[in-house]
């Protein structure tokens, strides 16, 4: 069975990453991050960090994998935290055509 995400059913899940992108996530949460991090085009966000514990930011992995990774200039994040929810936010909108417009941190 090929999981999918469901924008109804799985949206609860879009809160508690906002909440803790990073550490121990609920199944169903778990679940979401898996269909995320599979996309079968090949094309893949990534997050690159670029200083160790101080500067990231998103890459672009092509389907083959011989072919560099396009890193994006900007945005720079410098926290883990607000990378992951970008990386996150851009991956439902890619598997569900909705955007996230929310902040990390209200």
């Amino acid at each position: 069975m090929v999981y999918r995400i469901d924008p109804d059913k799985d949206r609860p899940y879009v809160e508690e990453f906002r909440r803790c992108p990073i550490g121990a996530h609920s199944p169903g949460l778990m679940r979401v991050l898996t269909v995320m991090r599979n996309d079968p085009s090949g094309h893949q966000v990534i997050l690159v960090c670029r200083k160790p514990f101080a500067e990231w930011v998103l890459g672009h992995m092509p389907p083959d994998r011989a072919d560099p990774i396009v890193l994006e200039q900007a945005p720079v994040f410098t926290s883990r935290e607000a990378a992951e929810w970008e990386v996150f936010c851009r991956r439902w909108r890619a598997l569900t055509g909705e955007s996230i417009n929310q902040p990390l941190h209200d």
